[in-house]
C-alpha cells in the first residue's frame, strides 16, 4: 500500500481576472509610453528609410504589457 501522507493533492492557485487597479496602472503607463514610442518609431523610420512593422501604438501597448505586471509582481 502506498503512503499517501507525503504526496498530498496538488493545489493550484486560481487565476484571477485583472482588477480595476491593474487597468488603471496599465492606462497610465500606456499613455506615458505613447510619446516615447512615437519618437523612437519616427527616428527608426527616418534612419532606416522604411516603415517598421510595429507602429507607435503597438510599441507603447507592448511596453505597458511588460511593465504593468512587473509592478504587481513586486
Amino acid at each position: 500500500m502506498a503512503d499517501q501522507t507525503t504526496n498530498g493533492p496538488v493545489t493550484h492557485r486560481a487565476h484571477k481576472m485583472p482588477k480595476a487597479e491593474f487597468y488603471t496602472y496599465f492606462a497610465i503607463i500606456f499613455i506615458a509610453a505613447v510619446p516615447v514610442a512615437a519618437l523612437s518609431w519616427l527616428l527608426a523610420t527616418v534612419k532606416s528609410g522604411s516603415f517598421q512593422k510595429k507602429g507607435p501604438i503597438a510599441r507603447a501597448w507592448s511596453q505597458a504589457r511588460i511593465i504593468t505586471p512587473m509592478i504587481f509582481a513586486a
